[in-house]
C-alpha cells in the first residue's frame, strides 16, 4: 500500500497573525484560505517545494495552540535557510551540526516548533 502525507494540523490561537507569519516570514505559499460557515474556516498552506501542507484555521481541530513540535522539514542548506528565516524576522536557533544532519528550528508566534534539516551528504537523495 502506498501512502503519502500530505497534510499536517498546526493548532494556532489567531488565523490571521498565523497565515501571515508563513506566507509572509517563513514565505510558504497560501494554498486555501476559506470560510466554510459561521464556525468553520480552513486555511492550508505548503513549503516550497514540499508535498505535504498545513492546516490550521477554525473548528478544524481540537489539539491545543502551540502543542506541534515535531515537525521537520528537510532542505539543501540549513545556514541559507536558516539566514532566509532570520532575514524576515524568524527567531530560528543557532546551526546545530551533528553526525545525522545540521539542524535549525523555528517556532510560530503560537510556539508549534519546526526543526529544519540539512541531510549529510551520505544520506541525500541522488538528483533525478
Amino acid at each position: 500500500m502506498d501512502c503519502r502525507i500530505e497534510l499536517i494540523f498546526v493548532p494556532v490561537t489567531d488565523v490571521d497573525r498565523a497565515r501571515d507569519f508563513y506566507v509572509d516570514q517563513v514565505g510558504f505559499t497560501l494554498d486555501h484560505d476559506v470560510r466554510v460557515d459561521d464556525q468553520v474556516r480552513f486555511v492550508q498552506l505548503t513549503p516550497v517545494g514540499s508535498g505535504c501542507s498545513i492546516a490550521f484555521g477554525e473548528g478544524i481541530t481540537d489539539l491545543v495552540p502551540g502543542s506541534q513540535h515535531g515537525i521537520q522539514v528537510v532542505v539543501d542548506d540549513a545556514a541559507a535557510a536558516r539566514a532566509d528565516l532570520v532575514a524576515n524576522g524568524v527567531d530560528a536557533t543557532e546551526i546545530d551540526v551533528q553526525a545525522w544532519g545540521t539542524f535549525t528550528s523555528f517556532a510560530d508566534p503560537d510556539g508549534n516548533r519546526w526543526h529544519v534539516q540539512e541531510l549529510p551528504a551520505e544520506m541525500r537523495q541522488p538528483a533525478s
